[in-house]
């Protein structure tokens, strides 16, 4: 099949990004490495899309891991897209310009808070399978994760469910399902990542019920904001 990878290719990758990927951020690990390549897999295979891109991309994509609350954080999908296609030059299967190029392209537009527009079948399917780890279980387990990180609050005891405020979720984790969780079904852009998508979103809702049920009510703190 013509999005096919060479199956000796593929593991080299892998093996290289084993070696490469070996941040403390639990977040933006080797695994959620290997999750992003398994959903641009199952995108692609229904949707089409080259896996000779989608394989660095999805592997490579977080290369380069700056914290979210660094101020260049902004700056990592970029980053990254660099030094992968620098990685690259050693395997001749990708010394083609065009091919190198539709990398950059993909991994450069698959933020999800500084998403980029484009046409490009691969960088959308990548922008899908990346932010498919920011909605369901998984994604609730990288949000505390990174509440850990930075050491912010898990919620906001005075308006857990940002009712009457706007999310913040540098400083309160379940502010995300509000800033970013919960928003990722209406932005896929393939019908399958929505279909995947809309499955995981259920999830959350219900996990939010199920806090909403397990937390006093808002007067029982009686605190001043």
């Amino acid at each position: 099949m013509q999005n096919m990878i060479n199956p000796f290719l593929r593991k080299k990758l892998v093996i290289l990004a084993k070696k490469l990927i070996t941040t403390d951020d639990p977040s933006h690990d080797l695994n959620h490495s290997f999750n992003v390549l398994r959903n641009t897999e199952i995108i692609a295979k229904k949707e089409g899309g080259k896996m000779l891109i989608l394989t660095p991309a999805a592997l490579f994509h977080d290369l380069v891991n700056i914290p979210k609350d660094h101020p260049n954080s902004k700056n990592a999908t970029r980053e990254s897209a660099k030094k992968t296609i620098d990685l690259l030059q050693a395997y001749p299967e990708y010394h083609d310009k065009q091919l190198q190029k539709k990398i950059y392209e993909a991994i450069d537009c698959c933020s999800f808070n500084n998403r980029k527009s484009t046409v490009l079948l691969e960088a959308k399917i990548l922008q899908d399978a990346d932010a498919l780890e920011s909605t369901g279980a998984i994604s609730i387990m990288r949000t505390f994760a990174s509440v850990g990180m930075m050491k912010a609050k898990l919620f906001n005891i005075n308006d857990p469910f940002c009712e009457k405020r706007s999310p913040s979720s540098l400083k309160y984790g379940l502010d995300l399902f509000f800033s970013r969780l919960l928003l990722v079904e209406d932005k896929m852009n393939t019908i399958t990542a929505k279909k995947i998508a809309k499955k995981r979103t259920d999830f959350l809702k219900f996990f939010l019920n199920q806090l909403r049920d397990e937390l006093p009510p808002e007067a029982f703190f009686e605190i001043e904001s």
